[in-house]
């Protein structure tokens, strides 16, 4: 902190509060939050995720902090947060794998022994960019038509075809 003419510490300046933590309050954001595209979200059903599939791909996100490391939750973490039973979990990954959704590599610990899947998300993030110019095109159209009808000749020409 630096010192002010008096040589007393300046407090720093305070934080204003993102709108997420005034939604939810400081205490439920200290614990973090996840990252969800609004694309992702907004096209579940475009994208063909049923309801699980969507859960395991947003806990997948939930463990993805670095992009220079996938995330490699256990099945074990993955099956305790989404109550998913081992052989629902196995479907829905073989299922979002074929589909190109995730890629799952294999870790081997020191011993020989199998680790935890490493979860490749390159197949959804691509997914999602392939999208990005029709939700573009979207918000391009809700723009003009709200311009549109916020401009005194729009108002008059629509109570004028009445």
């Amino acid at each position: 902190m630096a010192k002010n003419k008096e040589g007393s510490k300046d407090k720093p300046p305070k934080r204003e509060k993102s709108s997420t933590e005034r939604i939810f309050g400081a205490e439920v954001m200290q614990h973090g939050y996840t990252a969800i595209p609004n694309i992702m979200v907004r096209a579940q059903s475009r994208l063909g995720l049923n309801p699980a599939q969507f859960n395991i791909l947003a806990q997948l996100l939930s463990y993805y902090m670095d992009p220079a490391r996938p995330p490699f939750p256990t099945k074990r973490e993955l099956r305790d947060r989404t109550g998913l039973s081992d052989a629902t979990m196995k479907k829905h990954l073989k299922a979002l794998e074929q589909a190109g959704f995730i890629r799952r590599e294999q870790q081997v610990t020191n011993a020989g022994d199998f680790g935890s899947n490493i979860y490749h998300l390159d197949g959804l993030i691509g997914k999602l960019k392939k999208l990005v110019p029709d939700f573009d095109k979207e918000r391009e159209e809700r723009r003009e038509s709200r311009r549109r009808s916020e401009t005194p000749n729009a108002r008059r020409n629509s109570v004028s075809k009445a």
